[in-house]
């Protein structure tokens, strides 16, 4: 199991299809993958559970990811939160 905090540099107060796309990106993985923020873990390939989480711009978020691709989705997942769309 592996673990990342990032600063989120989403811009989902506008629409939801960057979460969308997150849950896609993040089911490309068999590992799973858990993103938390204000003390709320998701299932990152869960679109209500994400949606739910309410991420803003700047919020820190963990995320864990635990099985057989674990690094390439870690850097997949990291990468997408912390780049502007």
């Amino acid at each position: 199991m592996k673990t990342q905090t990032v600063k989120c540099k989403l811009n989902i107060a506008l629409e939801a299809s960057p979460i969308a796309l997150l849950v896609q990106e993040a089911s490309k993985f068999d590992s799973s993958i858990y993103v938390e923020s204000v003390g709320r873990k998701v299932n990152a390939k869960s679109i209500m559970g994400m949606m739910s989480l309410g991420l803003a711009d700047g919020d820190d978020v963990e995320i864990s990811v635990d099985g057989n691709d674990e690094d390439a989705a870690l850097s997949a997942i990291s990468k997408f939160l912390t780049e502007s769309r």
